[in-house]
């Protein structure tokens, strides 16, 4: 019998710390049940579990949802959800948990409700769930689930059970068609079958980002909601649940909509956040109700204030002039982005684009004043005002700013007659909804926007950062490799902002979808305070000879941040780094030569050598790396925010990117990390509200010749003296360089301070020297006594 949960909360809880545990087969519900005493001891107050729906059999992540109605049986179904959150509960945890309100399993076999849909076409009563566009493609929704055309697998083809069986795969057949012979059989059916590589173009339905196996779900419909959502709220009204992550909602039609009516469902009782990724100065709109973002853009900021700027601009120019690419295909950020943004634009959103010309041609069509618009003219226009969103998408209230007429003029280049020109007001007009608002006009919006937000995603992260790769710690989520920087001054501006407008926002360092997690990104980023020990590693090893520069440049430098050799690790990374890139190979048109050669470099040089042992100089900035490493830790723990750990990260940890970062949990031994972040929670615990109050964050102040290298800040109530003193060392190597502290000070507020990290020393309010501060490591973190 299922335990009963002690106490259900009545009242939204805000949580103090999380900790992401990444469930699937090989570690479900009873093994994070087991774990739960050890991650208690951490100090954390939730646990926050990857999707727990029913998905795709075997799935390692759970966001190919198949079943919104059922807990996932190979985790051990609502009975174990239940059991992990009593256990939880008796220690003093909740459970937030990751909603996947954007998409599903495009599996016939699996997804019961595109099953029917499959079968009974736009009659049936799941047909309003998806985006699925009848009116293309003859009225048949395309599946490109083959590995080759269609007239090369009708042998393999059987008809059995009223359903159509292919290499594994089952489809279902419409009503009175079974007897049919096989030609006609796949004629009379409300989708068409074809080959994997049709998805490009000729795509019917949205789909997560290129992802073909992800349909997207009509969340915006009330009744998609309600059905899609009824077990997560019945789990929440119960207090199983007391948070929420909302993945990916920029692909939803109307996000802010969305989060009002998930609000309004939970009675607000949800501690909830956002998957969304800022860009640059970006706010998050204010009139969403959430706490805020899960956190990359505190990603950004943390790395950025432990990186060197001007370092960075010179290893840039070592960059361009070691690896000799042009400037839009690696060797300039600007350029690399807007080159890449056209190439998935015209070729991996060829379908979604086609979507929205086949929308703009038939809302022009039915308006005389819109008519005699090409459709080469709208589907130019669209293409060319994608590019020119400098964000992800825009919303309800920052559309026109986000679209201004400049990216229109700016559009109407590619236009060699100026009157064809015009199809870029329109599309501009469209997309910003100032043309109408009947049911096609709030269809264009909306996928405009959507499309958007796939383009950015697959154009910079998936594409640009792997093209343009001076420092890789700078090419994450949230990241601007061509800034990598920030500055003291600008990190306190964006954390006083969080204090006073999204306090309880999620910060994060490591997640399941960083490309590389923070210590790793610690050990490449010391590399901008020495370029010059840089390239002399890179002449180390030159004997090893790599299929091209770029490719030594990136693989060389992922094995520096990985800190030991490993082809088992490192070479799965590099080899997907540069299909990504798509400038030698690529995952839909490999070149088997190419990637032959790039495994076999990775084997010979950069998962055997160990780069950080290869001369005295590499050796010696192991202090630095873990200076950077205890730094971000401490920062990212202390400031404005909710921070979540991502397993095995309350340790060092290093991870590449997936599937490298999505191995099952394990507890592993403490270490330096481990002190600093069981000291930090522990304060969060016993004094939130010095860390969740609005305004509670206060820039100190530094003085003397390396004033730079101190980062400080205090943490406290509203209107009261500060609790917590965080001081962290910057940029340690320049620091030494630099002649040391000297007459450094940093003002401590008022009253008597103890270290908790060594739980003995103390300090008294007022001027104190970071050389006596940090003189046992190069972090510290105060509690006030008196």
């Amino acid at each position: 019998m299922t335990p009963s949960l002690p106490h259900p909360p009545s009242a939204r809880t805000t949580p103090t710390a999380t900790y992401r545990l990444q469930l699937q087969p090989d570690f479900p519900f009873s093994a994070a049940e087991r774990a739960v005493p050890y991650l208690a001891g951490l100090g954390i107050s939730h646990l926050h579990l990857s999707p727990v729906l029913e998905a795709v059999p075997g799935s390692s992540h759970g966001y190919d949802v198949t079943d919104h109605g059922a807990v996932r049986a190979e985790l051990g179904g609502e009975e174990g959800l239940r059991a992990l959150a009593a256990t939880a509960r008796a220690h003093g945890l909740g459970l937030v948990v990751d909603l996947v309100p954007n998409h599903m399993a495009a599996s016939a076999t699996h997804n019961h409700a595109l099953r029917s849909v499959l079968r009974d076409g736009p009659d049936s009563p799941y047909a309003r769930w998806f985006d699925i566009d009848w009116a293309a493609g003859d009225g048949r929704v395309l599946l490109p689930v083959l590995p080759a055309r269609l007239p090369e697998l009708r042998d393999r083809m059987r008809v059995a059970d009223g359903a159509l069986h292919v290499d594994g795969q089952s489809f279902p057949l419409r009503a009175g068609t079974e007897g049919l012979p096989l030609a006609e059989l796949l004629d009379a059916q409300w989708y068409r079958l074809g080959w994997w590589r049709l998805a490009r173009t000729e795509l019917t339905y949205r789909r997560f980002f290129t992802i073909s196996e992800l349909i997207g779900v009509r969340v915006e419909d009330p009744e998609v909601f309600d059905a899609t959502h009824g077990t997560i709220l019945r789990l929440v009204r119960d207090g199983v649940i007391e948070g929420l992550r909302i993945d990916h909602p920029d692909g939803l039609a109307d996000p802010e909509g969305y989060l009002e009516r998930l609000r309004e469902a939970t009675d607000g009782r949800c501690w909830t956040v956002v998957e969304k990724i800022l860009t640059g100065t970006e706010p998050l709109p204010p009139t969403w109700p959430v706490a805020g973002t899960t956190g990359y853009d505190a990603l950004h900021q943390v790395d950025g204030v432990f990186t060197d700027g001007f370092g960075a601009d010179e290893l840039a120019d070592l960059y361009r002039e070691f690896v000799g690419r042009a400037g839009d295909r690696g060797g300039s950020w600007d350029a690399t982005a807007r080159r890449a943004a056209y190439e998935v634009v015209t070729h991996d959103l060829a379908a979604e684009t086609a979507a929205l010309t086949r929308l703009a041609e038939r809302i022009c069509a039915a308006d005389p004043a819109l008519r005699d618009h090409a459709p080469w003219a709208l589907l130019t226009a669209i293409r060319e005002l994608l590019v020119r969103v400098p964000v992800y998408r825009f919303y309800r209230t920052d559309a026109a700013s986000v679209l201004p007429p400049e990216a229109a003029r700016g559009a109407k280049a590619a236009f060699a007659v100026p009157e064809e020109a015009d199809a870029v007001d329109t599309v501009r007009e469209l997309a910003l909804g100032q043309l109408g608002d009947g049911p096609e006009h709030r269809a264009f919006r909306a996928r405009f926007a959507q499309t958007s937000s796939a383009l950015r995603a697959k154009s910079v992260e998936d594409t640009a950062f792997y093209r343009y790769t001076p420092l890789l710690s700078a090419n994450e989520v949230g990241g601007d490799p061509g800034r990598p920087a920030v500055g003291p001054e600008e990190f306190h501006a964006y954390c006083l902002r969080l204090s006073r407008d999204w306090p309880a926002t999620g910060t994060v360092l490591s997640t399941h979808d960083t490309k590389r997690s923070a210590d790793v990104r610690a050990g490449i980023a010391v590399l901008a305070q020495c370029p010059q020990v840089w390239r002399e590693l890179l002449d180390e090893v030159a004997g090893v000879v790599a299929p091209d520069p770029h490719l030594a440049w990136t693989a060389w430098q992922t094995a520096f941040g990985f800190g030991a050799p490993d082809p088992g690790r490192i070479g799965p990374a590099v080899l997907k780094s540069v299909r990504e890139a798509g400038l030698h190979t690529s995952w839909t048109e490999p070149d088997p030569a190419y990637e032959r050669a790039v495994t076999d470099f990775v084997a010979a040089g950069p998962g055997r050598i160990p780069l950080r042992a290869a001369s005295e100089a590499a050796f010696a900035l192991e202090p630095h790396i873990r200076a950077h490493m205890l730094g971000a830790t401490l920062v990212q723990l202390t400031m404005p925010g909710v921070p979540e750990l991502y397993q095995g990260t309350e340790r060092e940890y290093r991870a590449l990117v997936d599937p490298d970062n999505r191995q099952p949990f394990a507890v592993g031994e403490d270490d330096e990390k481990t002190a600093v972040v069981r000291a930090a929670l522990a304060l969060r615990r016993q004094r939130p509200e010095a860390f969740t109050a609005p305004d509670s964050y206060v820039p100190l102040t530094v003085t003397g010749a390396a004033a730079a290298h101190c980062l400080a800040f205090a943490r406290g109530t509203t209107g009261a003296s500060p609790e917590v003193v965080t001081a962290v060392t910057r940029l340690p190597l320049r620091l030494v360089e630099e002649g040391g502290w000297q007459d450094t000070e940093l003002v401590l507020p008022p009253g008597r301070w103890r270290d908790l990290l060594d739980g003995t020393r103390e300090f008294e309010g007022g001027a104190v020297k970071p050389l006596d501060l940090f003189d046992a490591r190069p972090v510290a973190l105060l509690s006030r006594l008196v």
